[in-house]
This record gives structure tokens, C-alpha cells and sequence, in this order.
């Protein structure tokens, strides 16, 4: 596999967890980082998701991985920024952290693959991709279920 395959089925992995996750998180690219031999492609959500909430996404993520066969490795309950990493059955690193206001960030890691151009992702992204800008903004698009304010209970992937 080179890196442009691998960018690829990280692109799937990401889609495939966006697209479970109802109601819809909109989301924008984050930036695709190169190593000497790995390749890592990232996700920003730009739904605003309340400290009530957090967890509910959380736990439709680390379902859907595991309903995948992703080993969990890493699940970190912290209240303010909570994180759940894993690992795929063909080497790949996959997380979900929670970070500044709310805002959670996808990530896939590559094995360590043939060197090879990367070229953009093709997924459409569901939110403004902020092209120029220096930084991407914190979470700036309501959701009447991801913003509110009260825990909601039996949140699950389609398809559960």
C-alpha cells in the first residue's frame, strides 16, 4: 500500500463513522500531515456539541468501532476534553477528542506505507472548509440535539 491508498481508506473510516453518527455532525476538513512513512487525515466538527452531549457521542463512536472490530486503546473519561482512541485490524490509528468549546476532532493515523503523493481528500465536507484561513474556528453551528443542554438517553448508530 502506498500513502495515497492509505489516505484513502482513512478517508473511509472517516466517512464511515460521520455518516453513522445521527442527528448529522457537520464537519470540515482538518489538515493531512505526511511523515517520512505514514500519512494522518483529520476531521473538525463544526457542530457546536454541549458538555451534556459529549458523552452521548462518545459512546456511539466507541460502539460503532467495536461493532467494526477496532480495538480500543486508549479511553480517556476526562469531563472536559474526553478522547477514545483505537486501532484497526490492518494497523490503522483512529480517535475522537473532544477539544476547546466542545469541539470534537477525528483523526486516522496510517501504518508506516510506500511513500507516494498525497493528494486532497475527495469527501465532501458538510461544513464551510475556512480555505485560507489560518485556523479553523471553534464549533459554530447549532444543533437542535448535539447543543442542547440536557443528556439525552439510547443515542445510537444507525443501523444499531
Amino acid at each position: 500500500m502506498d500513502m495515497q491508498a492509505a489516505a484513502e481508506r482513512s478517508d473511509a473510516i472517516l466517512d464511515d463513522v460521520l455518516r453513522e453518527i445521527r442527528p448529522e455532525l457537520r464537519w470540515t476538513h482538518g489538515p493531512t500531515t505526511v511523515g517520512s512513512c505514514d500519512v494522518s487525515r483529520r476531521r473538525v466538527v463544526m457542530t457546536d456539541i454541549s458538555a451534556s452531549r459529549r458523552g452521548n457521542l462518545l459512546g456511539v463512536v466507541d460502539r460503532f468501532w467495536r461493532t467494526r472490530g477496532y480495538r480500543m486503546t486508549v479511553v480517556n473519561n476526562d469531563a472536559e476534553f474526553p478522547a477514545i482512541y483505537a486501532r484497526t485490524s490492518d494497523g490503522f490509528g483512529v480517535r475522537l477528542r473532544i477539544g476547546g468549546q466542545g469541539q470534537a476532532f477525528f483523526q486516522v493515523d496510517t501504518p508506516c506505507v510506500r511513500e507516494s503523493e498525497v493528494a486532497d481528500s475527495t469527501s465532501q465536507a458538510t461544513a464551510p472548509l475556512y480555505e485560507g484561513m489560518e485556523l479553523i474556528p471553534r464549533p459554530n453551528i447549532h444543533s437542535d440535539f448535539w447543543s442542547a443542554q440536557t443528556p439525552e438517553v439510547g443515542v445510537t448508530a444507525r443501523g444499531d
